[in-house]
């Protein structure tokens, strides 16, 4: 007699549905994030932002909303990966899972930095060379090591989109030439940072909007 499956299992979470909000959960909460944390940064001295609590309020806003993003990430790349199936190509998955792991731990700990620059703000133990350090190591570690990465992810995850006839194929090369500018100019121009939650955006909606192909059956079980 066959037993339920059990709740975290069950079919609805594994599901491209799944897959499609996770993902859309995070191309929303990312480019939220980024948005606001761009505007209340924007001048370069640290006078700038002391002298502003709306400013410091968005910064503390934009930092609560990354970690709600990295969790649906995180669900995203499970839930993909899962819909992959048998037609999983190990080396494409491997460069898929290493490459999106390694972006969400270089964006947490960009996010933890500025954290605690921000709650150093308040007391006098905060110099501007302290916050010139700072900014320049978060702005290093997101913007040229974390985009890389966050450029092999979209790489590896276009190929195995057009391979597997998951979405339109406009979506994979869209994916190709978003990687190629991350790759490129992400690290010079810091706007250029919100074209990987965006593709992973409009990816998430073209999973939605496109139907599951069959996916092959299970050898039986002795």
């Amino acid at each position: 007699m066959s037993t339920p499956e059990p709740v975290l299992t069950a079919r609805r979470w594994r599901s491209r549905r799944s897959a499609a909000v996770a993902g859309i959960v995070f191309g929303v909460l990312l480019i939220t994030a980024l948005v606001m944390m761009q505007v209340a940064l924007a001048g370069e001295s640290l006078q700038s932002l002391e002298s502003d609590p709306g400013r410091q309020a968005l910064v503390r806003i934009s930092l609560n909303l990354v970690p709600f993003a990295g969790i649906a990430f995180l669900w995203f790349i499970g839930v993909v990966r899962d819909q992959l199936g048998d037609v999983e190509d190990r080396l494409f998955s491997t460069v898929f899972l290493g490459s999106g792991l390694l972006f969400l731990a270089m964006l947490f700990q960009g996010a933890v930095t500025v954290t605690s620059l921000v709650q150093m703000i308040p007391s006098e133990s905060i110099d501007e060379a302290i916050w010139t350090f700072g900014r320049g190591s978060t702005q290093a570690l997101v913007s040229v090591y974390a985009m890389r990465m966050a450029a092999v992810f979209t790489l590896s995850v276009s190929t195995v989109a057009l391979r597997t006839a998951a979405v339109p194929r406009w979506v994979p090369f869209s994916g190709y030439a978003v990687a190629m500018v991350l790759l490129l100019v992400a690290g010079t121009f810091t706007w250029a940072r919100l074209l990987f939650p965006a593709w992973v955006l409009v990816l998430s909606v073209a999973i939605l909007l496109t139907p599951a192909r069959a996916r092959s059956p299970e050898p039986p079980t002795a």
